[in-house]
């Protein structure tokens, strides 16, 4: 019953961050608009949204958002915290249809439903991960060959879109920014699921903060937020919002839940504990 009772705490945790996050977004353009129509735009490299308090009012929703997830991933897998997102896109395309006149057609109508159907699916059959009992375990899985050549792969392709593509195609293509954001996402993933269980099990009296795995973890997270931060911000203000958010969360969650996949094998730990 443990883990039943777990996983419903993340599902709720994981559905309120979806609302948070997802008029975050809405927020947030309206503050990059105002900055940028005084200023340098972000999409070209300004950074005068740090004035506007619009941009400000959606950090402080989405951070709201992002700790209600974080404290998702330490309750239930990440396999099924992730395709929760999907209710974000709902609410930002709703607002954003009403709030900032992007019009929502109906290819965009199909899509956040097709999403929504997706996540749903995935969340009913997720599979059950295997338990953590330290931040130990989870470096001994980031550090198994799999995980760290996806590691590298991920690295070396963000490198590529940053300072190959993103210069040239940033303004023209928003997969560019889209995807060093979601590529980065799927190893922040991985590193909030550490440090949440680290929090948790410190929490309950083991602590984990002992341990550099845990600090490792811990600026993976923070510099892999702050450089996602960093091009989401320029996605958001060069494309249309209704498009970059189901995007950004379709992108987001493949890679995450290969991540997972990966790192976990939740995949043969399913069919073991079937069988």
């Amino acid at each position: 019953m443990g883990g039943v009772s777990d996983n419903v705490k993340g599902l709720v945790l994981a559905l309120s961050s979806s609302i948070f996050i997802g008029s975050s977004f809405i927020v947030k353009k309206k503050g990059l608009k105002k900055a940028g129509s005084t200023g340098t735009r972000a999409g070209s490299g300004g950074y005068s949204y740090l004035l506007e308090p619009w941009w400000w009012a959606g950090m402080v929703a989405m951070i709201v958002g992002e700790i209600a997830n974080f404290a998702a991933y330490a309750f239930a897998p990440a396999i099924l915290v992730t395709p929760l997102g999907a209710l974000s896109i709902i609410f930002s395309a709703v607002l954003a249809h009403f709030i900032l006149k992007e019009k929502l057609h109906i290819f965009g109508i199909v899509g956040c439903a097709l999403c929504l159907v997706g996540s749903t699916t995935i969340v009913i059959h997720a599979p059950v991960e295997r338990d953590i009992e330290s931040v130990k375990d989870v470096w001994n899985l980031a550090t198994e060959p799999g995980f760290l050549v996806y590691s590298c792969i991920v690295v070396v392709a963000v490198a590529l879109l940053i300072f190959r593509l993103a210069p040239r195609y940033g303004q023209t293509h928003m997969v560019v920014f889209i995807g060093i954001c979601s590529l980065t996402g799927s190893l922040t993933v991985m590193g909030v699921k550490a440090v949440a269980i680290a929090l948790k099990l410190s929490f309950s009296g083991s602590n984990q903060f002992k341990y550099f795995q845990t600090w490792f973890f811990t600026l993976v997270v923070i510099g892999f937020c702050l450089l996602q931060l960093n091009y989401l911000n320029k996605a958001l203000d060069t494309f249309n919002t209704a498009v970059v958010s189901p995007v950004y969360y379709v992108m987001f969650t493949s890679f995450t839940i290969l991540a997972s996949v990966i790192m976990f094998k939740v995949c043969k730990q399913s069919l073991a504990l079937r069988a």
